[in-house]
């Protein structure tokens, strides 16, 4: 990595933006955090940050509403949408309001980093294949979404006992966190 380069933080889950900042310092990369749009507008003001990782939902604020006003206020700013209820129509969305990419949580920092084309005299990383654990995870987001959150039909529909998949859902949720 460049000295001097620096990212932009934007989650409203405080714990894993702190987690996430320290991962990136290992790969000496400075993180900035913002837990909302106003905060993540006036971290823009540092001229270093050339990256951002924008989460989807922000507590009731839209990341795709912030996302033009992020590239209008900073031009050629990178940025990668992070989401935990990734869908189809929300890529495509932030894609066309200016993502460069858009990753569903849970992420490595690797996974992260390799989600943005490489800065002049970065090595290009391989992006990580997903484990076993993330495959199976979005395939229970997928069939829990086409069963529009109906745990009773979800679990019937993947051949699973309900109980095992609630703990599942209870299971992943607490390692997000």
């Amino acid at each position: 990595m460049s000295s001097g380069e620096c990212w932009l933080l934007i989650d409203d889950d405080l714990a894993f933006l702190q987690v996430l900042a320290r991962s990136l310092s290992r790969h000496n990369i400075q993180a900035h955090t913002a837990t909302t749009s106003a905060e993540a507008l006036a971290a823009l003001d540092t001229p270093c940050i050339r990256r951002c990782v924008l989460d989807l939902n922000l507590a009731g604020e839209s990341g795709l509403q912030l996302l033009p006003e992020l590239l209008t206020r900073q031009p050629g700013l990178e940025v990668l949408v992070l989401t935990g209820y990734g869908s189809i129509a929300t890529a495509v969305e932030a894609m066309r309001r200016g993502a460069l990419n858009y990753l569903c949580k849970p992420v490595t920092v690797n996974q992260l980093i390799s989600g943005f084309a490489p800065l002049d005299g970065e090595p290009e990383l391989r992006p990580e294949p997903p484990s076993v654990e993330e495959m199976e995870w979005e395939h229970i987001q997928r069939v829990l979404n086409e069963h529009e959150g109906n745990i009773s039909a979800t679990a019937r529909a993947l051949n699973m006992h309900r109980r095992t998949l609630q703990r599942k859902l209870q299971k992943h949720s607490r390692w997000r966190q």
